[in-house]
């Protein structure tokens, strides 16, 4: 089996209004990649905010006592701090220069996912408001304007617990199931599988994450062409919440 994983050059610095699924398109006719069935493209996170609008300008942000005090224990700077504060719903845990914290969208990760990279000076991109919804919105965009069945994951780069740097995440999806639930196959000596799941969505958003990057790639829309068992698992009821695991079977986090 052959997988594919093509960056998509040429698409322009975003700007509030954009059409992400129409410049995806253009972009990909102008390199001459057909748009095929089944692909899934991988979108960062950054543009889908950008197009949505959904900046943030720390100049004017008014930290609270709270975010000063954060602040003092993290070194960072108290507008940034107020900024995650606003985006979360919990602040987890804190430490130099990181603040673990759950999203409003109920994602666990550092500062709240806000993003100060590829973005102007004093100006901040949080995550999407509804990144299942804006993925939704951007796939059918795309198939409406190829006729072609496609997958759209909205990325982010995130850490992960126990382990050193960040790597690609899902955060929002449609067209697949976030998940690849594997129990009752058969492993190579016959038996059967109890609990394996795959969370298919993340391991795509880590390979099209090395051709992202998180400098000045500019590359920031990724297709990944070969996937088999997309189609099997089309759904249009998945979401990337699906990969959130339940506060109460966090045995890691502090209830």
């Amino acid at each position: 089996m052959d997988i594919k994983i093509i960056g998509i050059e040429n698409i322009p610095l975003i700007t509030e209004g954009n059409d992400i699924a129409a410049l995806i398109v253009d972009a990909m006719n102008n390199e001459d990649i057909d748009i095929k069935n089944g692909d899934i493209f991988v979108i960062a996170e950054t543009i889908v905010s950008k197009a949505e609008g959904n900046k943030i300008n720390l100049k004017i942000i008014e930290p609270t006592q709270k975010a000063f005090d954060i602040a003092k224990k993290t070194g960072k700077d108290p507008h940034v701090v107020e900024a995650i504060l606003r985006e979360s719903n919990e602040i987890l845990e804190v430490g130099p220069d990181f603040i673990i914290s759950e999203t409003k969208h109920g994602f666990v990760c550092a500062n709240a996912g806000i993003d100060e990279s590829n973005v102007e000076d004093n100006m901040a991109t949080p995550m999407p408001e509804d990144p299942d919804k804006s993925a939704s919105l951007i796939m059918k965009k795309i198939e409406a304007l190829t006729e072609k069945e496609v997958v759209v994951i909205v990325s982010d780069t995130q850490g992960r617990a126990f382990r050193e740097g960040a790597i690609g995440t899902a955060i929002g999806i449609s067209g697949m199931k976030a998940l690849w639930d594997r129990k009752g196959e058969k492993d190579l000596y016959g038996r059967e599988l109890q609990t394996t799941s795959i969370a298919v969505a993340d391991e795509l958003a880590s390979a099209a994450s090395i051709l992202m990057g998180q400098a000045d790639e500019g590359i920031p829309v990724v297709v990944i062409r070969g996937v088999n068992y997309v189609k099997t698992l089309k759904s249009s009821i998945s979401t990337a919440k699906d990969l959130v695991r339940p506060k109460k079977y966090d045995v890691f986090r502090k209830t």
